[in-house]
């Protein structure tokens, strides 16, 4: 894992509203149609922020007959979570473990709790600190 390059991947609008659907939307993920129509992508866009996103390792893709099924890659973004948080509270493990059995309903419970991504990109979290990200609309 490069940390640099995971952030410089989410460091992109567009990349980090398709990063967060997908972590909503757990192991199950989202079709690449889902996925433009919930946050107005067009479809060239999305392929080549798809693209390399997977690239990065933050997504997989698994090919269902004539379509791609796009999931967060849970495995890498434990792997950035641990990054982040190595030096936390001087050292001691202050967080819970987010490698841990059952993942897919800790998934949906945790996707439940956040709540879902809403159209162009506003994103309730658990915080009550919204985020904005702006859509292909919302530039022009």
């Amino acid at each position: 894992m490069n940390a640099v390059e995971l952030f410089a991947a989410l460091g992109h609008e567009s990349r980090l509203a398709i990063f967060r659907l997908l972590v909503e939307a757990g192991p199950d993920g989202a079709h690449a149609s889902t996925i433009g129509g919930q946050l107005d992508i067009p479809a060239a866009t999305l392929s080549f922020h798809l693209a390399h996103l997977s690239r990065v390792g933050l997504i997989r893709g698994e090919r269902e007959s004539r379509f791609i099924r796009y999931a967060a890659a849970y495995d890498t973004v434990d792997d950035l979570i641990a990054f982040v948080t190595h030096n936390c509270c001087r050292g001691k493990a202050c967080l819970p473990k987010t490698r841990r059995a059952g993942r897919a309903a800790s998934a949906k419970a945790t996707a439940k709790t956040v709540g879902r991504t809403a159209a162009r990109g506003r994103i309730k979290t658990p915080l009550k600190t919204p985020i904005k990200t702006r859509t292909a609309k919302d530039k022009a």
